[in-house]
């Protein structure tokens, strides 16, 4: 069976956050990285921002994913 391709993320947060985020991953059984992707698609879906399908991101999105954010 074939993996998923992923990204790295790498980010700075408060260590306060990062506690909160560590607590809630374990309350969900999940790894603290599948906790961040189950919040940002929840975002996602609160906020009617479509997550393009596996496979669907074009170049530029790939080279520049943040957009200069």
């Amino acid at each position: 069976m074939a993996s998923a391709k992923t990204t790295t993320l790498t980010f700075r947060i408060e260590p306060e956050l990062k506690e909160a985020l560590r607590t809630a991953a374990h309350r969900e059984h999940r790894s603290i990285s599948n906790m961040v992707e189950v919040l940002i698609r929840n975002y996602c879906g609160r906020h009617d921002i479509a997550i393009p399908e596996k496979g669907q991101l074009s170049s530029q999105d790939q080279t520049h994913p943040d957009h200069g954010h």
